[in-house]
């Protein structure tokens, strides 16, 4: 290649770093140099309204629109995204189909004095701004309070000392890469806490039909976790998700088998369906479209407004 690359990320420490990830893995896998992958960094919408909830001012799409227009303008290459944060259905033109190695897909709880959760007092007030975790936390402690929290994981945690909330959770994937492990009150397993559809992927986005950038990055595409990613988002695309689903979703490969486990929560979070599902590995998309009808089945559309 003989030109450069512009990757388009976030803003934010943990984008920047996740950027970075994909631009060290590009140059040792490619004839560039370091000085060939350029990472431009983007405001999105996402970061600017801090004080609401995304599904009352656009959904997910508040934190890849910026970074796709950029794309489709071809003012960068590749976009950087963490995948649980990217709306279901792919933008017309673009492709996301190369992803890095997962990282833990873990929910973590980060407490005042290190309680686990079945130790925090009654009416203590959870952070989080999915309704996802408040429905899940709910299962397990339906005397817990949770409050929306927005903004990067240091504003998080700030907001949790400053006596704001009692406790926050968090992905284990961001505090890992920020080096916040000392924070960490409790780690949940996958099968007490389902983790969002893609957690802990970094995801590469490109346009169709640019070979040349193609070229470089199937070269870093990492194969179990580009079956894991379409197996969970398949699900997410048949119940048509978006910021108000209640939906976690998580799957493994062991051999040639892949399961997927997903819970689904009507609207107010009083009902959850479950499905798990195994099959030969070579069906992985087939697999989360049936796990996806399943649950829309058994929910008779409770989820959707």
């Amino acid at each position: 290649m003989n030109r450069k690359i512009f990757i388009g990320s976030r803003g934010s420490k943990l984008a920047m770093l996740y950027a970075k990830k994909a631009k060290d893995q590009i140059v040792k896998s490619s004839d560039l140099n370091d000085e060939d992958v350029v990472i431009k960094k983007i405001t999105t919408k996402g970061d600017e309204i801090q004080d609401v909830r995304l599904s009352e001012v656009g959904g997910k799409g508040l934190f890849s629109s910026n970074i796709e227009k950029e794309l489709q303008d071809k003012n960068i290459d590749i976009a950087v995204h963490a995948l649980k944060d990217m709306p279901a259905f792919e933008t017309q033109g673009l492709k996301t189909d190369v992803f890095l190695e997962r990282n833990d897909p873990r929910e973590i709880l980060i407490t005042k004095d290190k309680q686990k959760l079945n130790e925090l007092k009654k009416n203590s007030i959870i952070g989080t701004s999915s309704f996802r975790r408040e429905y899940q936390i709910k299962k397990i402690r339906s005397d817990l309070e949770c409050k929306l929290i927005r903004g990067n994981v240091d504003t998080r945690i700030k907001k949790l000392k400053d006596g704001i909330y009692d406790a926050i959770i968090l992905s284990y994937a961001g505090i890992k890469f920020l080096d916040f492990d000392s924070e960490i009150s409790e780690i949940f397993s996958t099968e007490k806490i389902i983790p969002s559809a893609g957690q802990g992927i970094i995801a590469l986005q490109r346009r169709e039909g640019d070979e040349e950038t193609i070229s470089v990055l199937k070269k870093i595409n990492h194969n179990e976790t580009f079956m894991r990613a379409h197996v969970e988002r398949n699900i997410l695309k048949v119940l048509e998700g978006d910021c108000e689903t209640a939906v976690g979703a998580h799957s493994v490969i062991a051999g040639d088998k892949i399961t997927v486990e997903a819970e689904l929560f009507s609207l107010d979070g009083s009902k959850r369906y479950y499905e798990k599902k195994t099959g030969k590995v070579e069906d992985f998309s087939q697999i989360g479209e049936e796990v996806g009808q399943i649950l829309k089945t058994k929910s008779n559309n409770s989820y959707k407004r």
